[in-house]
């Protein structure tokens, strides 16, 4: 990792990794690497519906800003239905202050969906439309979280590239699918 940080500079980065950039067109230029504050890493942005299955991840160097790909993430989903078309939608959508932007809160506006965000302390309208009900019920995705970083590629990033830790992702969510379908529980 410290060879890397060398090699990226203003003029870009050095030859080893311009060959992955070449080779992989959907791979980002900095590999959803960077510094956040628990140190050099990648975040990820996780959907899931309300009882904790995950719907659609993206992965992103650990400087960017949550709120940044709330747009990706969601369009990248589509919720199953009993009939038709999976829907492309949720119905409302709880996140933490983080996502307390009027970018976001006007797209989920445009787009139907209520959001369920509390406003931050310097926001106007404080507790404007805010339901704690189902903002409580937001612990399903941190237990999602838990459980993907229980899975030790995920907890301990091994692969290089974005594309094939974005992956292992997929494959552990394809895991946990296959564990609520084949469950003696249900």
């Amino acid at each position: 990792m410290h060879r890397w940080l060398q090699c990226q500079g203003v003029q870009g980065l050095c030859g080893r990794f311009k060959k992955s950039l070449e080779k992989y067109r959907a791979e980002p230029e900095d590999h959803a690497l960077g510094r956040s504050k628990g140190g050099f890493g990648s975040k990820f942005h996780l959907v899931t519906d309300g009882s904790g299955v995950p719907l659609a991840v993206e992965v992103t160097a650990g400087q960017k800003h949550e709120s940044g790909q709330v747009e990706t993430v969601l369009d990248s989903i589509g919720i199953p239905q009993p009939i038709g078309r999976p829907r492309k939608r949720p119905k409302q959508l709880a996140g933490d202050k983080a996502y307390s932007v009027h970018r976001i809160r006007q797209w989920l506006h445009a787009h139907g969906i209520r959001p369920v965000i509390p406003r931050k302390s310097n926001e106007k309208y404080q507790h404007r439309n805010f339901d704690e009900q189902s903002y409580r019920r937001r612990s399903v995705i941190e237990q999602c979280v838990g459980w993907l970083k229980e899975c030790r590629r995920i907890a301990t990033r091994f692969e290089k590239l974005a594309l094939s830790f974005l992956a292992m992702f997929k494959l552990a969510m394809i895991e946990r699918y296959l564990k609520i379908a084949f469950s003696d529980k249900t």
